[in-house]
């Protein structure tokens, strides 16, 4: 946007009343410099310059709005299909095309000219077009504005070729006269041709392109989902009482009530065929029988919750329906569907399907930071490690370096290339190339050439269909239940249910909520063991707390403050009775978006459109609007008008600036929360079962490692991968955890695939010579496979194993088998004697799987501390010294307000506990970490609200023991 504005401000600046606006094949900056332009004195033109890679073929410019649909239409078309554009322009309603100079046909039709630039009206006298000045216009390019930005575009040409800036082809950028050239200076220099001018403006004047943008005429979503507003209306209610059994065991007024308001809000905004179509999707998908949450502020909505898009009560949790829709919002709402990894491309397979004027929403990438001197130093030629020291070091710069680096600032935060939105879907009523062009991305599906924030500026809604790990994992985990406890049957969208379960509220009390979503993370646990949290509730709020807005501004530790002492509750409510009366359940901390709403709105006085306004634009780009501005400073002139004093409306505004972006919607909250009571009710009833899933579904926070050994703490066997009893990916046979094939590294997938298929087809597997003759497989992949132990079933150590695989291939590259009536004897060999080290298999599990699976990493170390504490022993020690030896599981790197490094370490120690840490800057410095394993650490223990964690004072990473070490005693003998 800011490109738009200067470019904008610029034009003004130099009186310019009308310009056309065409980027080569792409439309993506129109309408937000149509919106923009409609607060200056100037026109702006959509248009599109048509190009083969950089050669110009022709400019097409929209008389109207029609005309400007017809430019996307087409360029989509070839955007989609990768043809090049032809010289001759087809025939587009609506639309003036401009072919240059040079490369114009000779007959023209009547909507069609030639653009000349100034430079090349020395050859006008002796060509064709001297006698037919009516079809000529004036072509002045503006790429760029000054020298500066000549370079900077040079480079940008350099880094799109993949060439050096010395290597760069003059046909692969601008002219250096593409620059602004004042109307006066244009007229002169066309002096001899005033028609030519004449001309032009003509065909700019009777260009008229125009939007809605202040949505006075609503949305520009897909209308109707049965084609008529009443029927739509009709379906809705209809669908609502009908799921009121399924919800509510009890219907009282409150619900009622709840629900007439809501249908008279969503049928007045005109947002009614957005919950049908939402409800429609949502049926197919659970039709299909995959998993979804929905969530966002979404679930503020008891129509949401009785159609199932969400599995949010609002009443339950007094949900602020406003926040959703009201009345004053003029922007519209989106709904957040999360969908399992494995589901989510098949919805929006079905979303297409199903209906019209269906596209992804696009999203800019842009040059940021280090990634823009990487991109700009190689145009000059630099090596990968002068690029790297002016990375880390650019004040060390040489002359080049700093060509480099003001050559990266000037270009960072500009676009790089248009990507695909995480999750945007929109459905709109009219085709959506009355908008902007599509292109066609690797996932298949059209994307339009405009992100978001755009979208919402159009008055297009849309939905946000996500892929999450986790929700594959529930319904993993659900289906590995009915095969290993067969008759177990789990309702898992009873909430009711579960968000009361003893079981699950304890899991989440006592820290043992490892795989459950997002609360399993180390500083979540640290919080909710803070906060005392043993209840769903509990955990909506704290789910929120966790935000760095709330944090930041001091806000949590006053939370917690409030939540655990009733006499600071007191204080506040004393000190803060406004706040406080706004927001009881959280002591009068703002904790939620919904928060900041209640007190722009009833604190500031501010009208519910406006504290709305206030709440989004507090999330980044938004903030730089003039609407946004104006909020602002009647905020603070509506406090003032009140009385209050200045120094706590500093304070209040401070929260609210600090927060805002960051926080969740309380439904947002209450739908992670219910998703974490999923993990929580299944890791509470069946660990094993949920644990495989969560692994198989790439885990969560920490790696499968944790997860095994959290197995591994509710009785599982963990083996190694098997040839005739592991699958891919995990299996579990009753407490037996079989590793997958696919886990072990250098095995190909496809080798996985074949290896089970013939399994699959003609059982177990015998004896490696059986394998052999069944599976084609090469030596390097062979080897592999026995050294990771996968071959155990024959009784044969891993070393004979090997003997017997070269043996076998006898040189052979890949065996190749093919179907036998008669099974040759394999020849029989006498081996020598064999030896093994007793560490070689824990270091063969380390290199091919990545971490010790049957053995400890507690085996390995070469040192332990004379008097090692158990983190169960914490509590003895608060305020003391300790030393214990400790495996490192996660550490996250963050600054102080000063910028200096520190760390939080999280560890395990011998018997499983969590310890966590705390390297203040001084220590990290140090005493840095230095890689995964095993840690001794001193430090002293600390309590704060209940939680223990060691304040590092030094740590070191203790040795491993080798294949070196004391080998008489660590051989032995293993052939027979």
């Amino acid at each position: 946007m800011l490109a738009q504005q200067t470019l904008l401000k610029t034009l003004v600046s130099k009186g310019v009343k009308v310009a056309a606006l065409t980027d080569i094949n792409n439309t993506s900056a129109v309408l937000d410099t149509l919106r923009l332009a409609k607060d200056e004195p100037i026109r702006i033109v959509p248009g599109i310059d048509f190009r083969n890679g950089a050669q110009q073929q022709f400019i097409g410019l929209a008389k109207n709005n029609q005309g400007f649909a017809a430019l996307n239409y087409y360029l989509s078309t070839h955007l989609h299909s990768g043809l090049p554009f032809p010289s001759k322009a087809p025939v587009l309603n609506d639309v003036f095309i401009v072919y240059p100079y040079k490369q114009a046909p000779t007959h023209l039709l009547p909507y069609e000219y030639v653009g000349i630039r100034p430079e090349e009206l020395t050859l006008l006298p002796f060509s064709k077009w001297k006698n037919k000045l009516d079809k000529l216009l004036v072509l002045q390019p503006v790429t760029f504005f000054n020298k500066q930005q000549f370079n900077a575009h040079r480079i940008l040409r350099a880094i799109d070729n993949n060439v050096l800036l010395s290597q760069l082809p003059k046909s692969e950028e601008a002219s250096p006269n593409d620059v602004f050239i004042d109307e006066l200076s244009l007229r002169n220099r066309f002096k001899d041709y005033p028609q030519i001018i004449d001309t032009t403006y003509q065909v700019l004047n009777a260009c008229r392109v125009d939007f809605d943008f202040k949505h006075e005429k609503g949305h520009n979503n897909l209308q109707h989902y049965t084609g008529n507003a009443n029927l739509d209306f009709r379906l809705l209610k209809k669908l609502c009482f009908e799921g009121l059994p399924y919800r509510y065991r009890e219907v009282n007024d409150a619900i009622l009530d709840r629900i007439n308001k809501e249908l008279k809000t969503i049928k007045e905004k005109g947002f009614v065929a957005y919950f049908l179509i939402a409800w429609k999707v949502l049926k197919y998908a659970r039709s299909c029988g995959y998993f979804y949450v929905g969530r966002g502020s979404g679930a503020n909505s008891i129509v949401a919750y009785l159609i199932r898009i969400t599995d949010i009560d609002p009443i339950e949790l007094d949900l602020y329906f406003e926040r959703f829709i009201n009345l004053f919002r003029n922007t519209p709402p989106d709904f957040d569907i999360d969908f399992s990894w494995k589901d989510r491309e098949d919805v929006t397979a079905y979303i297409f399907h199903r209906f019209k004027n269906v596209a992804l929403l696009a999203a800019y990438s842009t040059f940021k930071d280090r990634s823009v001197i990487r991109e700009v130093s190689k145009t000059f030629g630099l090596p990968d490690h002068e690029i790297k020291k002016l990375q880390q070091y650019p004040h060390t710069a040489d002359s080049m370096g700093k060509l480099v680096l003001k050559y990266s600032k000037l270009l960072q935060g500009f676009p790089s290339h248009l990507t695909v939105h995480a999750a945007g879907i929109i459905i709109s009523e009219k085709p959506l190339y009355n908008y902007a062009a599509t292109f066609m991305p690797p996932k298949g599906f059209p994307t339009i050439q405009f992100d978001m924030h755009i979208a919402e500026d159009m008055a297009l809604y849309k939905f946000d269909i996500l892929g999450q790990r986790g929700l594959a994992k529930i319904k993993e985990a659900l289906a590995i239940i009915k095969g290993n406890r067969p008759g177990t049957v789990v309702d898992i969208h009873d909430m009711r249910k579960i968000q009361g379960d003893e079981s699950a509220n304890n899991l989440l009390k006592n820290g043992g909520a490892i795989g459950c979503f997002y609360v399993e993370s180390p500083a979540m646990r640290m919080l909710l063991a803070k906060l005392q949290v043993a209840d769903y509730l509990g955990l909506v709020a704290a789910s929120s707390v966790i935000r760095p807005g709330v944090a930041q501004s001091g806000m949590m530790r006053e939370y917690i403050l409030r939540y655990r002492s009733e006499e600071r509750r007191k204080w506040a409510q004393e000190q803060y009775p406004v706040l406080y009366k706004l927001m009881p359940e959280t002591y009068g901390v703002m904790v939620y978006q919904e928060d900041v709403i209640k007190v722009a709105h009833y604190f500031a006085g501010l009208s519910l459109a406006e504290a709305d306004v206030l709440r989004r634009g507090m999330s980044g780009k938004y903030r730089s609007r003039e609407e946004f501005k104006e909020v602002e400073g009647k905020f603070f002139n509506n406090c003032k008008a009140k009385g209050i004093a200045e120094s706590f409306i500093r304070e209040v505004w401070m929260q609210i600036e600090s927060f805002a972006g960051y926080a969740f919607a309380k439904g947002h909250s209450a739908s992670y929360a219910v998703e974490s009571y999923q993990c929580l009710y299944l890791k509470a009833y069946y660990p094993l079962e949920f644990l495989v899933a969560t692994i198989n579904n790439g885990g969560g926070f920490y790696s499968a490692e944790l997860y095994l050994h959290e197995a591994k703490k509710y009785g599982a066997v963990v083996h190694l991968p098997c040839i005739n009893q592991s699958e891919a990916l995990l299996v579990l046979y009753d407490k037996d955890v079989f590793l997958g094939l696919q886990m072990v590294a250098g095995v190909e997938y496809e080798l996985v695939k074949a290896v089970l298929k013939e399994r699959y087809s003609n059982g177990f597997y015998t004896s490696l010579a059986d394998f052999l003759d069944r599976v084609s497989i090469g030596i390097e992949q062979l080897s592999v496979l026995i050294r990771a132990n996968a071959f155990r079933f024959t009784q044969k150590t891993k070393k004979e194993l090997l003997w017997e695989a070269h043996f076998l291939l006898s040189g052979k590259k890949q065996t190749a088998p093919s179907p036998s009536l008669f099974v040759a004897k394999p020849k029989q060999f006498v081996l020598p004697a064999l030896w093994q080290h007793e560490l070689e298999d824990i270091y063969d599990e380390i290199e091919l799987l990545g971490f010790p699976v049957i053995h400890s990493p507690f085996e390995l170390v070469t040192e332990w501390p004379a008097n090692n504490v158990l983190a169960k022993l914490f509590p003895l020690f608060v305020g003391k010294p300790v030393t214990l030896l400790a495996y490192l599981v996660h550490r996250k790197k963050t600054q102080t307000k000063s910028k200096q490094a520190m760390y939080f370490g999280t560890l395990i120690d011998k018997e499983g506990d969590w310890v966590d840490t705390v390297v203040f800057p001084v220590v990290a410095q140090q005493y840095p970490f230095t890689g995964p394993g095993c840690y001794v650490l001193h430090g002293k223990v600390v309590e704060e609200f209940g939680h223990l964690s060691l304040e590092v004072i030094w740590q070191k990473r203790v040795a491993l023991k080798n294949l070196d070490d004391a080998p008489s005693t660590r051989l032995k003998q293993i052939s027979p």
